[in-house]
């Protein structure tokens, strides 16, 4: 069994650190906490968004690949919020709705797609649509991309802060030895362990919020290509169904 003292030691250690720190120190300890703050809570809420949009994008494409017509999601008025395929989708489906004259009502819409008489439109419309589904995609990519600055700035801001604390408290606490005439280690490690901590806070911010935006990251652009792609895919299928030849 582990003796309970040695859970107790690193805790005790950081506290008499923190008393031992000079007011500098404490402050920019106090803005570590508040960054640690914002840092933390971005984390969490960018996976849980980032976990929900990339399920309901799988499921948006299944659905999409297995209607007969590209805009049948459309006329038969799915919803999928959060959902950034879907966002791409309904943005070029309501374009093209435009220049179509596609009705809103799913029966005539359907009865309007079987005619073979249906209007058609030209490339230049269909261009517009293209334009559409890209500014789109553009658009989500950018909302998922929402709150990394905040991690971002911990990561890079973190440890110059924790070392702006440090080389204070390390300063603070020679000017007191000096002040002293007292150079012994009982006089001198008090200070230093005060400074240190600054550091040690610092790099606890910053060290998490790496590891997180890294992920996040890697995750936004996999799902950013993966707009393209369906973005490519949609287009294709618009214009090979409603395009002048």
């Amino acid at each position: 069994m582990i003796p309970d003292f040695l859970f107790t030691l690193p805790l005790a250690d950081i506290t008499y650190s923190f008393t031992e720190a000079h007011l500098p120190g404490k402050v920019v300890i106090g803005v570590l906490m508040i960054f640690s703050i914002f840092a933390w809570t971005v984390m969490f809420t960018k996976f849980g968004e980032i976990s929900r949009t990339r399920r309901l994008n799988k499921q948006f494409l299944e659905a999409f690949r297995t209607e007969k017509s590209a805009f049948d999601l459309f006329t038969q008025r799915v919803r999928v919020e959060g959902c950034s395929l879907y966002e791409i989708y309904n943005a070029g489906c309501k374009e093209l709705k435009n220049y179509h004259g596609i009705q809103s009502d799913p029966t005539a819409a359907m009865g309007l797609l079987a005619s073979a008489a249906g209007k058609r439109v030209t490339l230049k419309q269909m261009d517009h649509v293209k334009g559409v589904i890209e500014r789109t995609v553009a658009e989500q990519g950018l909302k998922l991309e929402q709150g990394l600055v905040m991690l971002a700035t911990a990561v890079s801001g973190a440890p110059f802060l924790g070392l702006l604390g440090t080389v204070w408290g390390v300063m603070d606490a020679f000017g007191e030895i000096a002040i002293q005439g007292n150079a012994s280690l009982t006089t001198m490690a008090p200070g230093v362990s005060g400074a240190l901590i600054t550091t040690v806070t610092g790099l606890l911010v910053a060290i998490p919020s790496m590891f997180a935006y890294n992920w996040l990251v890697h995750s936004i652009r996999g799902m950013t290509v993966e707009m393209d792609n369906f973005a490519n895919e949609l287009a294709t299928a618009l214009e090979r169904e409603f395009a002048m030849e």
